[in-house]
């Protein structure tokens, strides 16, 4: 049991899918009703064994695809929590959700539960790119179902992948015009990757799809964060934009490297220097087979740069200097504060947006 009171977040993992999309690499498969209760049942008893008295800020519930659980699932696992741990009554409390399983029930179900944040996998909104990789839903069903999510939460969130076959920067824009016009408070735009063990990977070596180029990924990403920044979004993280008010506090959590438990198949919990995750397989995670690390001095303080370069956060020069590196001795601090890729407020150091497309190379030659 944990003796800290200091806030934590928590995020359970509902590996379950309708269907298993082409392009997805995640610890998610498709299961008969049996395997599912009996997963909801491990997972209540891995809440049960782990709970502490720490105070629960946010909580995430996502997949795989929680949104195809019923009412009484997703009622049994929430209430497990509540029983378990110490929520504060504001809470952000998301659940990830898929256009084709959404329902009037469940919404209102989630809502009666403290749910107060719906994260919508949309993906595209063209037809014929949804079809290719293997997403259950269509155009018209997308716009129907972020309208009626709407209906009951002012919190509703989207994701859109930049990077899929044919679709350009002005086609995405268009997404996102139609996406706001609905009410949409969060946009998260993920590039597309192709992994060897999905089935996009096969489609791709023989040649039956072919994503956008590395350059034309970037321009299309580039013109959809123009439209959404023009329209008053902030791009708070590097793949995150969010009206005023309506940032993720789940992901900032993670971002600011605070602590976090994960429960579920995969899972990965977070305190102070030390990381564990659960197994991703069903019968690694029935064994209760868990792996852990303990971060060196050396991993935590490239970490903190990392995560904090990410995102508005940005990296604190007092806690580089606590933990022995002086950041503004690195070679390449002053060129980067003199061309505006990097500036420093307050003993704050934070990566210009317009430059987070290079984030990977500016964050390795700041790295000690």
């Amino acid at each position: 049991m944990t003796k800290s009171t200091e806030d934590l977040s928590i995020y359970i993992h509902i590996p379950f899918c309708e269907r298993k999309c082409n392009y997805c690499a995640f610890a998610s498969f498709c299961a008969s009703g049996e395997q599912i209760e009996e997963y909801i049942d491990l997972l209540c008893d891995e809440i049960k064994r782990r709970k502490c008295n720490r105070n629960v800020r946010t909580i995430y519930i996502g997949g795989g695809t929680p949104s195809i659980l019923s009412e009484a699932q997703i009622e049994k696992i929430v209430g497990c929590l509540y029983e378990n741990f110490n929520i504060y009554d504001n809470a952000e409390f998301t659940i990830e959700a898929n256009p084709n399983s959404i329902t009037e029930e469940k919404l209102l179900m989630w809502k009666k539960l403290r749910v107060n944040r719906v994260s919508v996998g949309v993906q595209s909104l063209s037809d014929k790119s949804l079809k290719k990789i293997g997403r259950l839903h269509n155009h018209k069903m997308v716009l129907e179902k972020i309208k009626l999510a709407r209906k009951y939460f002012a919190n509703v969130s989207v994701d859109l992948i930049v990077g899929l076959e044919g679709e350009t920067g002005k086609d995405l824009s268009r997404y996102a015009m139609e996406i706001l016009s609905l009410g949409v408070k969060h946009v998260s735009c993920y590039l597309l990757e192709v992994y060897e063990n999905t089935k996009m990977y096969s489609l791709v070596q023989e040649k039956k799809y072919k994503p956008l180029s590395d350059e034309q990924t970037i321009d299309a990403f580039n013109k959809l964060s123009n439209y959404l920044v023009d329209k008053g979004m902030e791009r708070y993280e590097i793949s995150n934009f969010a009206f005023e008010g309506f940032e993720s506090q789940h992901n900032l959590n993670y971002w600011a490297r605070g602590d976090y438990l994960g429960f579920g198949l995969g899972a990965h919990s977070f305190e102070g220097c030390r990381r564990y995750f659960n197994a991703d397989t069903l019968s690694g995670y029935k064994d209760g087979k868990v792996e852990e690390e303990n971060l060196s001095k050396e991993e935590i303080l490239e970490e903190i740069i990392m995560l904090g370069l990410r995102s508005k956060i940005g990296v604190s020069v007092g806690k580089l200097l606590e933990l022995g590196y002086d950041i503004t001795k690195n070679e390449y601090y002053q060129d980067y504060l003199r061309q505006e890729i990097i500036k420093e407020e307050d003993g704050v150091v934070k990566l210009n947006p317009v430059y987070y497309h290079l984030s990977n190379t500016i964050i390795t030659n700041l790295l000690p």
